[in-house]
């Protein structure tokens, strides 16, 4: 699971969602309103939580949820998932306890065993399981044939999505159709997408044209290219194919757009005349001089909150953006549990159009088990993220 690099401090009031066919119970924007998170000293008594342990169970509800942690693997992977399960335990006091009884499983970050602790609780009566982390296992989870199992929340980076398997984290796809959406606002027709070639290169260009569609702009060329020489032969390519886009997307995928802006800046891009559209992976990597002027669509790194502050207070630490995902799915179960039931777990109701709002901005989860997000439009000005919009989406 990659690390975002700048700490994610915003943890929102409150996950709000509008789910049109909720009527039982109320509706999930009353469970979760701000007025029924805890006091800002409530969840002071939260007891540390001790060296990992490979079976956890929080609250004392009668829905059964299931979440998968690498609780005790090794480096990064190991702190971040033990990140994510300080923000269930804060999401259970703040909104689970009496709703839902979640039982927390030690993948111990091992693919195949985070596999197996996903069957066990799709087979054994768990009403959605959150997780795993693990990459290779949220896919073959997504190829598991049946279909009244109950769904998964998948906490994988990169992870696609699928049938009923749902991607949580933002995707490289989503923060490019974003980007270009809100370029194709401000009257952009002609796009180019230049994408890392590999895995993720289909579903980026598929994301961004049906974003671009919606505001009656399109993708004149997508362009693959090569890590090995720079992007040079991609970049010749687009001379010769597409006369004046008013738009270039670079998605690198994990590694630095960096050799591939120093083509792009020889050519004269970007200009006044050719807006230059980043993703979020771009972050991962030092602000480069060469990503000066680019536009980027990523989550909102600066806002705060009641619970990021509790959270810190807590915890006593900063909260980032692992902690926010678990909050959110933590906190949305819960919901919907309070909203519909036990029951209420259904396509209708996690694939509502109208999405729901948490720490990480509006997002809704899609048929083919992809999410899709708003979030802040920004652009890079003398090495920061300069605020252009507060929201776009793409969708």
């Amino acid at each position: 699971m990659r690390a975002k690099k700048k700490l994610f401090g915003a943890i929102a009031l409150a996950l709000a969602a509008t789910l049109s066919g909720c009527q039982s119970k109320g509706s999930v924007t009353e469970v979760l309103d701000p007025a029924q998170i805890a006091a800002p000293n409530a969840s002071a008594g939260i007891a540390a939580a001790g060296p990992p342990q490979a079976t956890q169970s929080l609250g004392t509800g009668s829905t059964k949820i299931t979440m998968l942690l690498p609780l005790s693997a090794p480096g990064t992977a190991g702190q971040d998932g033990r990140k994510m399960f300080d923000a269930a335990r804060l999401a259970m006091t703040d909104l689970g306890n009496n709703l839902i009884t979640l039982t927390v499983e030690d993948t111990r970050g091992d693919a195949g065993y985070a596999k197996d602790l996903a069957v066990k609780a799709i087979t054994t009566g768990s009403k959605v399981v959150i997780g795993p982390s693990e990459l290779p296992a949220a896919q073959n989870i997504a190829k598991l044939s049946g279909s009244n199992r109950p769904p998964v929340l998948a906490l994988a980076d990169n992870f696609a999505g699928g049938p009923g398997v749902y991607a949580v984290r933002l995707s490289e796809a989503d923060s490019a159709a974003a980007g270009a959406a809100a370029v194709a606002t401000k009257g952009a027709k002609k796009f180019v997408l230049l994408v890392a070639a590999g895995a993720n290169a289909g579903a980026v260009e598929k994301r961004v044209a049906n974003g671009l569609s919606i505001y009656g702009a399109s993708l004149a060329v997508t362009l693959p290219y090569s890590l090995a020489d720079g992007g040079a032969k991609a970049i010749a390519d687009m001379g010769s194919l597409v006369e004046a886009p008013d738009a270039v997307i670079v998605a690198s995928g994990d590694a630095s757009p960096a050799p591939l802006l120093a083509a792009l800046k020889s050519k004269g891009i970007p200009s006044k005349t050719t807006s230059l559209i980043g993703t979020d992976r771009w972050l991962e990597h030092p602000m480069d001089p060469l990503f000066e002027g680019a536009y980027i669509a990523t989550l909102d790194q600066g806002e705060t909150g009641a619970i990021a502050d509790r959270f810190k207070t807590t915890y006593n630490y900063q909260p980032d953006v692992n902690v926010a995902y678990a909050y959110d799915m933590v906190a949305l179960t819960a919901g919907i549990a309070s909203a519909v039931g036990p029951d209420g777990f259904s396509k209708q109701v996690l694939e509502n159009p109208s999405g729901f709002r948490g720490s990480t901005g509006l997002f809704r989860f899609r048929a083919d088990g992809s999410s899709q997000r708003s979030m802040p439009f920004y652009r890079v000005e003398k090495g920061a993220l300069k605020l252009v919009e507060k929201s776009t989406s793409g969708f």
